[in-house]
């Protein structure tokens, strides 16, 4: 009985390309590559993901808390034709990046998450992923949506994306956009960077194994950083409670 319900819950995948991996040099001269990760390799994902739940800054916790839903419905097989992508940096996870094929010609973008400060290693995963959908998947066209203001710039701006507003997007019902194939046309040159194939040894220490980030976003010390005085204009609040919760209150 458990093994026929199985078979009503899993969602039936449709056969999708590879990705073949790809590789960049950044700004700072280390090479990045980007490659499609394993099934198995979620669980890994998954812890180096976790802690960035409690970082407030630029989202990360909005971001963090659904792309570790994303990726956990995709490895117990609970999400319909996702992928994975990773970006890592001498094995260094860097970035990752999801979405879906929702069908033959349209994409469905779901995160971006940059382990890497700086380097614009997120826009080059985007990058990448939105090549994946256009010129792999052979698509027409990507629904995206952004939830922080560097997300908004990075891909509604640079990009210059088109308003597909009657279309809710699944990451909250919020109204998408869309870049079509015309636009990643445009792009290409510029946004759009990396080289294929990636030398045997730089792939070959990638797929070995998936270094944990070593210094990735974490939580300010004093929640002011985070909120932005939230509660008043001079922080005056915050800076209290959190003298009064470490026990430091004179």
């Amino acid at each position: 009985m458990a093994v026929d319900l199985e078979k009503i819950l899993r969602p039936v995948e449709h056969p999708m390309p590879p990705f073949e991996p790809k590789y960049m040099t950044l700004a700072g001269g280390e090479d990045m590559i980007i490659r499609q990760a394993k099934r198995e390799e979620i669980p890994e994902l998954l812890a180096y993901v976790e802690p960035l739940l409690h970082v407030e800054r630029d989202y990360y916790d909005v971001v963090t808390a659904r792309l570790y839903s994303e990726l956990l419905a995709y490895y117990r097989y609970r999400v319909q034709d996702e992928y994975v992508l990773v970006a890592q940096i001498d094995g260094e996870l860097a970035a990752i990046v999801n979405g879906r094929r929702m069908n033959a010609d349209v994409g469905m973008s779901y995160h971006t998450l940059a382990l890497r400060r700086g380097l614009r290693v997120g826009a080059h995963a985007f990058a990448t992923k939105m090549e994946y959908h256009i010129d792999t998947m052979r698509q027409k066209e990507v629904l995206v949506v952004a939830e922080s203001p560097i997300g908004f710039r990075r891909w509604m701006i640079e990009y210059k994306l088109e308003k597909r507003f009657e279309i809710p997007h699944e990451l909250g019902g919020v109204p998408s956009w869309a870049l079509t194939k015309e636009l990643f046309d445009r792009a290409r040159g510029s946004l759009i960077v990396g080289r294929r194939p990636v030398p045997d040894h730089l792939l070959k220490k990638a797929e070995a194994a998936i270094i944990p980030p070593s210094d990735p976003p974490t939580p300010p010390e004093d929640t002011l950083a985070a909120t932005r005085a939230k509660y008043d204009s001079t922080g005056t609040a915050l800076m209290l409670q959190r003298r009064k919760l470490t026990g430091k209150e004179e």
